[in-house]
């Protein structure tokens, strides 16, 4: 009799803790692992969208690894905005936080110019700056040639184009100045006291006091960082578009990557292929590469996180 009664009160909890946990599982399934299944399916099959797909094999992944020439530049660009520009934010968000925790006075006035350009419409801060950033007109160029120092082409530049991306991310680094902001306060004022009687450097209490106290908050910019640039999709796309002189009315089409496939990146391969060439299973291989690769590279941050605190233990 206890055997049954101890049995029934498990199940109860497990119901219970199903029940309780129902609103995650059933969002997980229906946002996340049917998206995911169905892209693996699709990345099988031929399917443009009106008639029902039909099983192709390995296809769809030998046209985009061997055959769709957008492919490898595309991933290249990716990548390197995700080494390089994320890296750069996260270093100027963090060197823009300290400075403002710093200031004495007018805190409040500087915080707000820092953040105020985070908020600026994604399509209205590119074209800004393709408008600042103009070769010929734009005021920017002016000044450097004035001051004698060469003018870049920035957008009409393959060189310079991503370089120009990864200024107008900076721009836009308000949102890391807060988070940044919000862990240096948080930091305990007796580990600088302490630093300081020990004969510690500026350099050293950043190093052995800031930087351990805010690896959680560092390591959260830099995975959301690498997220969110694996979805980077508008700022380069209207850069092209704007720097091109494009434009598009009905019945054109417009090839991303100007200039020289240049500012091209996976997600505007997969609404190129999805939703400009109908080819759904070559844009779900895509999608699935970005997938892969967000993971990896969540994967590798989070080992690295989880050694530095073996190391530090």
């Amino acid at each position: 009799m206890s055997t049954i009664t101890l049995a029934s009160k498990r199940r109860r909890s497990a119901l219970r803790t199903i029940a309780f946990m129902s609103p995650w599982l059933i969002g997980f399934a229906v946002f996340f692992a049917y998206p995911l299944i169905s892209t693996v399916y699709f990345s099988f099959m031929h399917y443009d969208g009106f008639k029902p797909p039909t099983w192709s094999g390995t296809k769809n992944w030998t046209y985009v690894f061997e055959h769709y020439p957008y492919f490898w530049p595309a991933l290249r660009n990716t990548l390197w905005l995700v080494v390089v520009m994320v890296s750069l934010r996260v270093v100027f968000g963090l060197g823009v936080g300290m400075l403002i925790t710093k200031i004495k006075t007018g805190t409040g006035v500087f915080r707000t110019l820092f953040y105020l350009p985070y908020l600026a419409p994604p399509v209205a801060a590119t074209m800004a700056f393709a408008f600042l950033l103009n070769p010929g007109t734009g005021p920017v160029n002016s000044i450097l040639e004035k001051v004698g120092i060469p003018a870049p082409g920035w957008f009409n530049d393959p060189a310079w184009s991503k370089p120009a991306l990864t200024l107008l991310a900076l721009w836009g680094v308000g949102d890391l100045m807060v988070i940044f902001m919000a862990a240096l306060l948080d930091v305990p004022t007796e580990q600088y006291e302490a630093a300081e009687l020990d004969g510690a450097s500026a350099w050293q209490r950043f190093r052995f006091v800031t930087l351990p106290n805010i690896s959680p908050i560092v390591m959260f910019a830099v995975v959301t960082g690498v997220i969110q640039t694996m979805q980077y999709y508008t700022q380069p796309l209207i850069a092209g578009k704007v720097a091109s002189g494009v434009i598009q009315g009905a019945g054109t089409q417009f090839e991303p990557g100007y200039p020289e496939k240049s500012t091209l990146t996976l997600p505007q391969l997969v609404y190129n292929l999805g939703f400009q060439r109908f080819d759904y299973g070559s844009a779900c291989v895509v999608a699935l590469v970005l997938f892969v690769l967000s993971m990896a590279f969540t994967a590798i941050l989070m080992r690295r996180r989880g050694g530095l605190i073996q190391a530090g233990d």
